[in-house]
């Protein structure tokens, strides 16, 4: 019994929280907020029941209040004739139908006290519906083909929007799905990417088409696409230029170590000698054996290859239409070769097992400086890749 009790004071509580929340909501003017929670207040058991008459209460008087307030902005969106008000009327006819269909599975709603039904005057407004969403499909039409005539592509963009919204809203009107493409490339912004050579040496060709590979980047995005070569005939808005200013690459380098290697190892097993260097038995009379211990030498010669590449260069970003430089972002990437071989003298089993691979090796050739070069090339696409990534040419 306590527990049944406990849980009814708290159903209680929850409920009372629950219509204190709506009343607020109706009170400050949140009039399809506080019809939420009514239906959802009255969806659960009896909607009937005594304990859920408030939420009957607040849901008519919400209800009545928002209808006309929306009704109220809708004559004076009418009056004021601007067609910029289509979008609003239409959606606001879509609300007053859909607040209904809300409402409509709970009815009838009864009021105990009055005995009476709970009032909700309802409306047909399938004709207002449908009249309003083709004056506004005819108003996203016409007003995208005007504004698809400018040069400003961030209006271009708003029209990509309105016929977008004008697809959802008509599927199929007129020629939408033309505007659409045809606003998609008026209003991409679109980049040359090239390179240029500061330095006295040569760069790889192979590192220049690597780094100019932007379809392995992936950093075309809806308004924003990159060419490492020109298409004939296309306007282009910005420039990225990589300007590789030094290349620094150092001598091939081998360096030799002498290191001397000693190392205590099990070689077998022997029998225990005792301080007079008889043999220990068991009590079985069985000899005792023990670990051979041997201390094995080795004399060992490393020898470590080393060539070292630094590219430093500048990213720069330029606005093709006034032909201004807007930004200009540091690159620089290095590249080291280390290759380690090593020669032994002595017994092997004195050096780490991990080091015979060394044992195995001989020298190697030095990689070309063509080759070191075009070896930064990762490092450097990752970079620029990086940098273009947080630095948009259009915020």
């Amino acid at each position: 019994m306590k527990k049944i009790t406990s849980l009814l004071a708290l159903l209680i509580i929850v409920s009372a929280c629950g219509v204190r929340q709506t009343r607020d909501m109706l009170t400050s003017g949140d009039y399809d907020g506080a019809i939420q929670n009514a239906v959802e207040g009255l969806r659960g058991g009896n909607k009937n029941a005594k304990g859920k008459q408030d939420y009957v209460y607040l849901l008519e008087e919400a209800f009545a209040k928002a209808k006309e307030s929306d009704l109220r902005n809708i004559q004076i969106w009418f009056k004021d004739a601007n067609p910029q008000n289509l979008e609003k009327i239409y959606e606001t006819y879509v609300q007053l139908n859909n607040r209904q269909e809300k409402i409509r599975p709970l009815l009838p709603l009864k009021l105990l006290k009055e005995g009476r039904d709970a009032k909700f005057p309802f409306d047909d407004y399938s004709d207002q519906i449908v009249s309003s969403k083709n004056a506004l499909a005819k108003y996203l039409y016409d007003n995208s083909k005007a504004l698809l005539v400018t040069k400003d592509k961030m209006t271009i963009r708003r029209a990509y929007d309105d016929l977008l919204y004008l697809r959802s809203l008509n599927p199929g009107f007129k020629d939408t799905e033309k505007l659409i493409e045809e606003a998609q490339f008026k209003g991409t912004d679109f980049v040359n990417v090239y390179t240029k050579n500061e330095t006295n040496m040569v760069i790889p060709v192979r590192l220049e088409n690597d780094l100019l590979d932007f379809s392995t980047l992936g950093l075309n995005d809806k308004w924003t696409v990159y060419h490492s070569n020109r298409v004939k005939g296309m306007d282009y808005d910005y420039g990225l230029v990589v300007n590789f200013r030094q290349i620094n690459i150092s001598p091939e380098q081998i360096k030799e170590k002498e290191i001397q290697k000693e190392k205590l190892i099990k070689v077998g097993l022997k029998n225990l000698l005792d301080a007079n260097g008889n043999i220990v038995k068991d009590s079985l009379g069985n000899n005792i054996k023990v670990d051979d211990m041997r201390t094995v030498r080795a004399q060992v010669y490393e020898f470590s290859q080393f060539k070292a590449c630094q590219v430093t260069a500048k990213v720069d970003y330029i606005d093709f239409r006034n032909n201004q430089l807007l930004q200009t972002f540091p690159l620089a990437s290095e590249f080291t070769f280390n290759y380690m071989y090593a020669k032994l003298r002595g017994d092997k089993r004195a050096c780490e097992q991990d080091y015979y691979q060394y044992l195995d090796r001989r020298a190697v050739p030095f990689p070309s400086n063509e080759q070191m070069v075009y070896d930064t090339g990762n490092d450097l696409k990752n970079k620029l890749k990086d940098i273009i990534t947080r630095n948009k040419f259009r915020k």
